[in-house]
């Protein structure tokens, strides 16, 4: 299987994804690559989980020309969350490359904020259409420049109602530009936009490995925001993890709860956007070679990170969309191996939580640690209202008289490591100080 270099991804690029941990491409990125890089239309129909997003950046990346301050590329997506996903992307895959300017434009942001981005350079453009035909509308964004134009998720573009303005905004760019089109699904709407556009595309399907249903054992825990990091650390304690890593929602959250874990005495290190590569390299070579247990990680970790070993993943913040969960919970159950991934839920959380669900096609049944994750006063008052509605409860008393959750895994505890292994603490425990 060729790697990313000989696939056409120059050196900088090709480093920074080692330092991510993504060594070797997907079956998607594999087939699409080259074709993007020969300049043909692509169409590509794959799920969430494949690795369709760095299949499309990769190859745009390598054929900007940073000398031309014009808009070059245009990547359209249904989602402002997608849309700042795919950003960040970019700006990930750009840390060693000099010169390439990117601009997410979504509903919800400051406008004058973008009109003032979008008066300098900018190569690549990330756009919801919404927000898109504003500015085309305010004639503050020229299009006719572009020469490569991605849909994202055209699926659900379609089913979002946006065809219209994608229609409308395809007419604004290059009439000679290279299209790509992604979808998980190919409606009849989709394939006629296709051949409305395209020019004799080359067509990839890729399937998604059935990793969040077969290979990984999931487990969401009904709690409080007040009450996540108390039953964080009542989980770690009842499942003692060889080897684990804690996702949360932004990097202040992030550097937070491994400041908690490190005053509780855990061997945790921090890995997320703020910190210089050097820093990130540092802390996943120390994962890896099992010097410390737990990883408190934003999403910058979940892209390709391929740890041997890793037993649990905890979200202890839930992820916003399908396919972050997919790729989070996909780093355990690795190589056949066993894996479990725990989610805690808040109130709030729950319209995230039902669309995971839909996108996976798994009901998950929430169980709730009676004391831990709701305090016992509020359990009182919700256990008759939950009765028959999915909840379970997690129960069970230690000799000390706390309260425990049943073990999510028939996985012995590991309670200390063999002798010879990196390091010598005690696995899943605090160290006494």
């Amino acid at each position: 299987m060729p790697d990313f270099l000989q696939l056409g991804i120059r050196e900088e690029v090709n480093h920074t994804l080692k330092s991510l941990g993504i060594v070797t491409p997907t079956p998607i990125q594999e087939r699409t690559i080259p074709s993007v890089l020969e300049g043909k239309d692509v169409i590509a129909k794959a799920q969430t989980g494949t690795g369709k997003t760095l299949a499309f950046v990769l190859p745009i990346l390598e054929k900007i020309d940073v000398q031309n301050s014009d808009v070059q590329a245009l990547i359209l997506t249904p989602t402002r969350e997608l849309a700042q996903q795919i950003s960040k992307e970019i700006k990930r895959m750009v840390e060693n490359v000099e010169g390439i300017q990117t601009l997410a434009v979504y509903g919800g942001q400051d406008v004058a904020h973008q009109l003032k981005k979008l008066k300098g350079a900018t190569h690549i453009v990330v756009a919801t259409p919404g927000r898109l035909l504003d500015h085309i509308r305010r004639e503050s964004i020229d299009l006719s420049t572009v020469r490569m134009l991605v849909l994202d998720e055209a699926d659900q573009m379609l089913h979002m109602g946006f065809l219209p303005e994608v229609d409308e905004i395809i007419h604004e760019t290059f009439s000679s530009r290279q299209t790509m089109l992604f979808s998980a699904t190919m409606p009849k709407e989709i394939r006629s936009l296709a051949k409305k556009y395209m020019v004799e595309p080359e067509f990839i399907e890729v399937k998604a490995k059935r990793v969040t249903v077969d290979e990984v054992k999931q487990v969401v825990i009904r709690t409080t925001d007040r009450r996540k990091q108390a039953t964080l650390l009542h989980l770690i304690e009842e499942h003692r993890p060889f080897l684990a890593i804690i996702f949360c929602r932004t990097k202040i959250r992030a550097k937070k709860l491994h400041e908690a874990m490190i005053a509780n005495g855990y061997e945790s290190d921090e890995l997320h956007g703020d910190l210089t590569q050097a820093k990130r390299e540092k802390a996943m070579r120390r994962f890896r070679e099992a010097k410390i247990q737990f990883l408190v990680a934003t999403d910058v970790a979940a892209r390709g990170l391929d740890v041997e070993g890793v037993t649990h993943v905890y979200n202890y913040d839930i992820p916003h969309d399908v396919e972050s969960y997919v790729h989070r919970i996909g780093r355990t159950g690795r190589a056949g191996g066993d894996g479990i991934a725990i989610t805690l839920v808040a109130p709030k959380d729950m319209d995230f939580l039902r669309m995971i669900e839909k996108g996976i096609q798994q009901k998950f049944e929430m169980q709730v640690i009676e004391g831990v994750s709701i305090p016992d006063r509020e359990y009182d008052n919700r256990k008759s209202r939950e009765q028959g509605k999915g909840a379970s409860t997690s129960k069970g008393r230690r000799k000390d008289g706390r309260n425990s959750a049943k073990p999510t895994s028939n996985r012995k505890p590991n309670n200390r490591r063999s002798k010879g292994n990196a390091g010598s603490t005690s696995r899943g425990r605090r160290r006494t100080r």
